[in-house]
């Protein structure tokens, strides 16, 4: 028996309409106008788009800059992937036991989450200066001299990586913690009276059975890494010396200060179809690794 008759059908459209329209005015209709300025040149201030044909992916891969962006996001990856993973699962754990006051430490490292991106860049960039930051001047009480953090080529991806976990950490590890939560307790009990000690059941037990929302975790932050964008424009703006220039902050450079908006709205494409192919790969991947109950 069809429980949707016509006048519930008619409701559920009138539900699902408004996230209809606003994906059309704000997601699809946007991409699909991006596609094709990426195949023109337009001045936003000096006229209307003129069609180039594909010479903006041209330009885009016959130059030194698109690889330095793309080694840019690869060595930033490399350093944040492994230490959210690490601190999160880590947390998570922590959450998970049964030490005394552990509800607070959740809320309290909660914080960074809520805290906007500009905000929370704005303090480290302060706390980070070479001149009166505070880290540097905690260093050179001890008697270290403390690096250019945001100066320095060498130093200035790493700060941002530090910067997004601590931004980042409260938020995966909360996700962690309740994959945590649904693993059935009895696996555990049976492990321990088999003799099995801390890191066999982690590995043969926890990880296998978290590993579903350790994949999520593993997608949204690899996303989240090619989409790179407030604390590099609010820290280092791309420098120093081109060390923090990534995708996002390139694409608002070429569109909003240099006006080069066809040649930007390539790059946005050239981005969709990276994330696209990462994570197409990874949704492949996961095969080997990811257990389902």
């Amino acid at each position: 028996m069809n429980i949707f008759n016509k006048g519930s059908s008619k409701i559920i459209w009138l539900f699902i309409l408004p996230s209809i329209i606003g994906f059309l005015l704000f997601s699809l209709i946007p991409m699909i106008a991006a596609v094709g300025l990426s195949f023109s040149s337009w001045d936003i201030i000096g006229g209307s788009p003129k069609f180039v044909g594909i010479s903006n992916y041209a330009n885009i891969f016959g130059t030194d800059e698109f690889y330095r962006v793309i080694f840019n996001t690869v060595k930033y990856i490399v350093m944040y992937i492994p230490l959210i993973l690490i601190t999160s699962m880590t947390l998570a754990l922590l959450f998970n036991s049964k030490t005394k006051g552990i509800g607070i430490f959740r809320v309290l490292l909660f914080i960074p989450v809520l805290t906007s991106w500009i905000a929370g860049a704005m303090i480290w960039r302060t706390a980070l200066s070479t001149q009166y930051g505070l880290i540097n001047n905690i260093l050179m009480s001890i008697g270290i001299q403390g690096p250019g953090w945001l100066t320095d080529p060498k130093w200035a991806m790493f700060s941002i990586v530090l910067v997004s976990v601590w931004k980042d950490m409260g938020f995966f590890s909360l996700i962690l913690f309740g994959g945590l939560r649904n693993i059935d307790q009895s696996f555990y009990e049976a492990a321990k009276i088999d003799g099995a000690n801390r890191w066999q059941i982690f590995w043969k037990i926890t990880f296998p059975l978290v590993s579903p929302t350790l994949f999520f975790v593993l997608i949204t932050t690899l996303i989240n890494s090619f989409q790179l964008f407030p604390q590099v424009m609010v820290m280092t703006e791309g420098g120093p010396l081109g060390a923090t220039q990534v995708m996002v902050e390139r694409i608002y450079k070429y569109g909003f200060r240099y006006y080069e908006m066809g040649y930007a709205s390539a790059l946005a494409v050239v981005l969709f179809v990276i994330i696209v192919v990462i994570t197409l790969i990874q949704l492949k991947l996961q095969k080997k690794w990811v257990y389902y109950e």
